[in-house]
Order: structure tokens, then C-alpha cells, then sequence
């Protein structure tokens, strides 16, 4: 009798596993849910043959968006970096759903035992009390009011805040306290709030930039799969303007080879109502140097060498960084507008553009000398 041979104890052993090949996935940045800095395993997957039919479509499903509410323990974060212009900020959301393949918020996630790439973007944490605390804050003897910002680390009008109105709520804190503020989005649901954000702009007391990375909405549907489209967010810019709210356009992050097309965002900025503007390189700090050249793997194969080696170019990294594949410099001189000649050539074709079509020319100054404390505390004012 013929024993059946153990596959193990056979010369060829038993076959070998096969790794799912990462795909793209519909309306989502990452493509996986890499692993984040502190994990001490990694795990790898694998093709078992489950999840794909006969003819070897893929079966998966598209991972949901699930939002975890937190209580926040504080509001306000303080700034004392030098090459961002506000010295608080407020972010009513942890995680965001517009899942931008370059945000340098992506690895806070790696905090909460989360993945910087898909958990990022799925697993959305809302801080359901910020205004509450946020009061509480603004109504201490000894606070100061400075320029505050709304929405710096994860956009402050995603998707969930038109559920939760907790980026409203904030508002309205403000509102009540004579606090000014400034916000950035890339979202149309900032329009919700023109019946708050028009009677504070005419007291100096708000403004607001919208972010457009490119004009190509095939690119943006890539790059920031669930922020409003282009073209819609040049409407924003024009209800903004319309009601009478200062506001500019950021075109950030600049991607070398990928976001060509400064000029133009600027140009349809200012003609939709824009007055100011800025920029930024793009950064990929920490695990966002990985997610990001997967993206490029998988979307523009052909370029990812150049971009990669323009990004160090850049910032300035010299020869043992780039052999140790570094991309990212983070000191204050750099890190937001690059140095070294590529750097300065950006420089210039956002002045030169700027100049032309008049940006920059009136700085907005908002009115810190309105603060009243006692209106935090929802107290009258006698003054």
C-alpha cells in the first residue's frame, strides 16, 4: 500500500503563497490599510482564493466609513511654529473622510493604534463636545485671544459635519465670544454656515481659504477622492465672495510632475472671487512617505522615480539621506516652501502669477480687540 506523501516532507514543500496584488480602491486615497509605526508584528496578505470569483474578478468589499465619537478633554491647540501664521488651532474631527493620498495629518493616526492609510480615512473620531469645551476655554480669566484656525490638521467640513454641525458649533462659540478666526476646507459645506460666517466677516472677524490642489478632475478624483470636485469648489469661493467673506485660495501641496498647473488654479481663483493666496510643498512625513509612493505605483508608474527624487530636490536632502531614501526634511526653514533651485523656480511662478492678478495685495487683518470673555461664559455685556 501506498502511503500519500506528506506536501511538507515533499522536495518541492507545499505551494507557495500568493500576495493579493494591491489595488486601487474606489473613492478611497490609500489603498491599504499599511501598518503604523508602533505595531511590533506586520501582517501580509494573501490570496487563499475566496475572496475571487472564476473568472478572477475581485470580490472584496469597499471598506465603510464608520465615525467614533470622543470627549474631548481640550479645544484649543497651541502653535509656536514659525512658518504657520496662526497660533491656535481648533479640529473638531480626527481622521478625514476626504482621503487625500498627502496629508501630513495621516500618521496622527498611528496614535490611536490606527492605520495612516485606510483607518485614516474610515475610521473617523468626532469630538462631539468640542464647542462645550471650547467655551469653557475662552470663558478662563487668563486667556488671550489669538489668531485661531479651524480645520488645520483634518478638513473641518467633511462629510460627517453635515450630520454633526460640530465645526457649527464651534462657529457659534466663537460667534458669541467676538472671538475672529480663520478656516480652511476643501469642502462646499462651508455655504451651510454664510448666514454665521457673512455677519462675522463684516465685523473682521473671519476668513476663509479654500484649498485646490489642480483643476484636472480626473487627477483630484485620484489624489482626493471625496473632496468636492474642482469646479465646485471654485463655486464655493464665489458664494463666499458674494457674501462679502474674505477669501483665498490654497494651492497646496505642490507635487513635482503631478500638480502642474498652479497658474491656472490661480487664475480661476481669483476670477471666481479669490483676493489672497498661498502654497506649500508637499511634505511626506513618517509612514506618508510609504503610502505615498504605493499611490504612485499604482496611478502613475511611469513618473514615480522622477517624483520622488524632485521631492528630495526640494528639501534640500543631501546625498546620505537620499541613499537612505529619505524625502522629507522637517525644520522650519524648509519644510513648507522647499529650498535649493527647484524650490525657488516654484517661488517664482507663484509670485509672477500673483503679481499679474493682483493677490496678495490687501492683507486681511482680523480684530483680536473684540474678545469678550464674558460673552464665552454667556454672560451679558454691558459695553
Amino acid at each position: 500500500m501506498k502511503n500519500d506523501a506528506d506536501p511538507a516532507d515533499s522536495p518541492s514543500g507545499p505551494p507557495p503563497e500568493v500576495p493579493i496584488p494591491i489595488q486601487a480602491i474606489r473613492g478611497r486615497g490609500a489603498a491599504t490599510a499599511m501598518p503604523h509605526r508602533f505595531m511590533h508584528e506586520t501582517r501580509s496578505v494573501v490570496d487563499d482564493g475566496w475572496d475571487f470569483s472564476p473568472d478572477g474578478e475581485a470580490q472584496a468589499a469597499l471598506p465603510p466609513t464608520c465615525v467614533n465619537l470622543e470627549t474631548a478633554r481640550s479645544a484649543l491647540c497651541a502653535n509656536d511654529s514659525p512658518d504657520i501664521f496662526f497660533e491656535h488651532s481648533v479640529n473638531p474631527y480626527r481622521g478625514c473622510e476626504h482621503g487625500c493620498v498627502y496629508c501630513y495629518a495621516r500618521p496622527t493616526h498611528s496614535y490611536l493604534n490606527l492605520s495612516p492609510g485606510l483607518d485614516f480615512e474610515t475610521q473617523i473620531i468626532a469630538k462631539h463636545n468640542i464647542a462645550d469645551v471650547l467655551r469653557t476655554e475662552l470663558a478662563r480669566p487668563g486667556h488671550v485671544p489669538r489668531l485661531l484656525n479651524i480645520g488645520s490638521a483634518t478638513d473641518c467640513y467633511q462629510p460627517v459635519e453635515r450630520e454633526l454641525r460640530l465645526t457649527r458649533g464651534v462657529i457659534e462659540v466663537l460667534r458669541d465670544a467676538r472671538h475672529p478666526f480663520s478656516l480652511i476646507t476643501k469642502s462646499s459645506g462651508v455655504e451651510r454656515d454664510l448666514d454665521l460666517l457673512a455677519p462675522l466677516a463684516a465685523q473682521r472677524l473671519v476668513a476663509v481659504y479654500v484649498t485646490i490642489t489642480t483643476l484636472d478632475t480626473a487627477l483630484a478624483r485620484r489624489m482626493e477622492p471625496r473632496a468636492a470636485a474642482p469646479y465646485r469648489r471654485l463655486r464655493t469661493i464665489g458664494a463666499l465672495a458674494e457674501a462679502g467673506v474674505p477669501v483665498g485660495v490654497s494651492v497646496a501641496p505642490q507635487i513635482p510632475f503631478i500638480t502642474e498647473d498652479m497658474e491656472k488654479v490661480l487664475e480661476a481663483a481669483h476670477e471666481a472671487g479669490a483676493r489672497s493666496a498661498f502654497y506649500t510643498v508637499i511634505r511626506l512625513p513618517l509612514e506618508l512617505d510609504a503610502l505615498f509612493r504605493e499611490w504612485l505605483a499604482l496611478h502613475y508608474p511611469d513618473r514615480a522615480a522622477r517624483v520622488m527624487a524632485r521631492i528630495q530636490d526640494l528639501h534640500q536632502l543631501g546625498p546620505a539621506a537620499r541613499a537612505a531614501g529619505k524625502t522629507y526634511d522637517s525644520s522650519y526653514v524648509s519644510r513648507m516652501k522647499g529650498a535649493g533651485l527647484w524650490a525657488d523656480l516654484l517661488r517664482q511662478r507663484f509670485a509672477a502669477s500673483c503679481r499679474r492678478l493682483g493677490l496678495n495685495r490687501e492683507r486681511v487683518e482680523l480684530d483680536l480687540g473684540q474678545f469678550r470673555p464674558a460673552l464665552a461664559r454667556g454672560q451679558g455685556c454691558l459695553f
